[in-house]
């Protein structure tokens, strides 16, 4: 028995599960898919292997994507697709696949007049590395100036603002996290 035959043979199974959780009848996704009774029922029960003529109707069916019927693995694409968000001069470009949880972002704030700094505050946890530039980062009371290669970490409860420097442009890495999730940063060499 090959790895293909375990997907194969596990899709039946899984038409059955999602066609009962959906509390649709055979006869039902019969008349849905064109495709007859018997054939669904031999397919659930394994009597008949799944191919790509029978698997694209049943897709279509139950809107769900083809590789979800099979159970096929992720792949992966290392590539990120999230569309910028500009607000004013800085352009964020998420570096994250999800919308939840921990998420990376790449920030650019172009050259151009200073601007008035208007902290705000938020849930959540942030730690922010400087790529290119310098940042000012206004934090509850303390004005600080980041150059290039310096990080910061703190609890986004604490009012906070981001700028550029004399007009200057800057560009800089952030990590945000749900309160209680921090970036863990080792801060002396283990090795002696």
């Amino acid at each position: 028995m090959t790895a293909n035959d375990g997907v194969i043979a596990a899709v039946g199974p899984r038409l059955r599960a999602l066609r009962r959780q959906r509390a649709i009848t055979l006869t039902d996704l019969a008349e849905t898919t064109g495709i007859s009774v018997s054939t669904l029922s031999r397919l659930e029960s394994g009597q008949r292997r799944a191919t790509l003529e029978l698997l694209l109707p049943l897709a279509a069916a139950y809107q769900v994507p083809l590789d979800d019927l099979v159970g096929a693995p992720p792949t992966g694409d290392p590539r990120v697709y999230a569309r910028p968000i500009t607000r004013g001069d800085q352009t964020i470009m998420p570096l994250s696949r999800h919308s939840t949880g921990t998420q990376a972002f790449k920030h650019v704030i172009a050259a151009g007049p200073a601007k008035e700094p208007d902290p705000r505050t938020h849930e959540g946890y942030e730690w922010l590395y400087v790529l290119g530039g310098r940042l000012r980062l206004v934090l509850g009371e303390h004005d600080l100036v980041l150059p290039t290669g310096e990080a910061a970490e703190f609890d986004t409860r604490v009012p906070h603002w981001f700028g550029g420097v004399d007009g200057e442009a800057v560009e800089f890495l952030s990590i945000f996290g749900p309160q209680g999730e921090r970036v863990h940063v080792r801060a002396r060499s283990t090795r002696r």
